[in-house]
Parts: C-alpha cells; sequence; structure tokens
C-alpha cells in the first residue's frame, strides 16, 4: 500500500509539473511577447517560431462555432479532468504500469492547464475573453506559442483540385498542455501492447497468490 501511495504522488507530480510548465510559458508570451506575425521569435531557424496567439476554441488552432461550444468544451476538460484524477488512483490500486499512469497524468495536467485559461484568463487577462460571449468566466481564450512552420512548398501542377496551390507543414499553433495530451495519447498508442501484457502478468501473479 505504501508503494501504490508513494507511485500516487509521483504520478500526479508530472500532472502538476505539465500544468506548472504550461501555465508558465503562457504568462510568460503574454507578459513579454507581442500577439501575431510581427512578435515572432524564431527558435531554431525558419522551421521553429514562438508565435502569440489566441485560440478560442480546441487544441491545435482548432475552434467551436458558437459561445455555447465554447462552454460545453470548457465543462467537459473539467468533467474529463475529474475523471482521469479518478481513473489513475483506481489504476495505480490496481497496480497498472507506471508508463501508462504516466501517460494518463500528461493527459490529466495538459487538460487542467487549457482549463485553466479557459475558465480564469477571460476574467484576469485583459482582451482575452472571447468577444461577445455574456461573461469572461468559462470564455477566456486559450494562448498558444508552438509553431513549427518545417516545410514550405506547393503542390503539383497536375494534382486535382489542390494543383499549384501553396501548402505549409506543419500549420498549426499550440503549447504544452496540447503537446502533453498528444504525447500521453501517442505513446499509449504506441506501447499498449507492453501496457496490456504487463497488466495481464500482473493479475496472473495475484491469482497464484490467492490460492
Amino acid at each position: 500500500m505504501g508503494n501504490n501511495k508513494n507511485n500516487l504522488y509521483k504520478i500526479y507530480g508530472v500532472a502538476i509539473l505539465v500544468i506548472v510548465l504550461d501555465q508558465l510559458s503562457k504568462l510568460l508570451v503574454h507578459n513579454y511577447m507581442e500577439m501575431g506575425t510581427l512578435g515572432e521569435i524564431k527558435v531554431i531557424g525558419d522551421w521553429f517560431r514562438l508565435h502569440y496567439l489566441l485560440n478560442p476554441g480546441m487544441a491545435f488552432g482548432m475552434q467551436f462555432g458558437n459561445e455555447y461550444g465554447k462552454l460545453i468544451l470548457t465543462t467537459f476538460r473539467i468533467i474529463a479532468s475529474g475523471g482521469i484524477v479518478y481513473g489513475i488512483y483506481v489504476l495505480n490500486q490496481k497496480g497498472a504500469h507506471w508508463g501508462f499512469l504516466v501517460c494518463g497524468a500528461m493527459i490529466l495536467g495538459g487538460a487542467i492547464g487549457n482549463s485553466i485559461d479557459s475558465v480564469f484568463y477571460g476574467v484576469f487577462i485583459e482582451g482575452n475573453m472571447i468577444p461577445g460571449s455574456s461573461t469572461p468566466w468559462f470564455h477566456g481564450q486559450v494562448i498558444d506559442m508552438l509553431y513549427f512552420p518545417m516545410v514550405r512548398g506547393s503542390f503539383p501542377d497536375w494534382l486535382p483540385f489542390y494543383g499549384g496551390e501553396r501548402f505549409l507543414f506543419f500549420s498549426p499553433v499550440f503549447n504544452i498542455a496540447d503537446s502533453a495530451i498528444f504525447l500521453g495519447v501517442l505513446f499509449i498508442f504506441i506501447f499498449q501492447n507492453k501496457f496490456s501484457e504487463y497488466e495481464k502478468k500482473e493479475k496472473q501473479e495475484i491469482a497464484t497468490e490467492e490460492q
């Protein structure tokens, strides 16, 4: 039981670390960068830049089309965060693989990080509230800044519909919270067999001990 508790503190600590890094980066960008292209900072050549923008919707620049969509998204993030907190606790008690729990903590930290923006930034950061919203609460815009315009080019002329048009890869602007969620899900997908095998082994050992 003691080991489970220690593991739980470490797992939740990963989520807290993600939240702290995410919020610190957002507040630094807000306080020390100009919004938009004029305020861009080149970190590594032309393909990694800091680009300050406000995202009223979802991750990686995706948006909902109306005020109620934003409210639904924020409420979902809060409920989902609570569910992940409880899920990590239960899975830790059952002896789940630590890697799986760390992935869950990364997703949790990212969800809470963006939820803080949505719930509070419209109130405490001037100009952050989504224009036209009835209240600043739950209608804050998420601060994004990580931009990787790695490849620029044009589609071949012979390509139907898009022939000759220019493209940019990778165009979305995102933040540390988005990155943590994406990496958490990606690692779960990549290592799902390993996590499953570990869980089966744990169950077999418990069954053997009980015989």
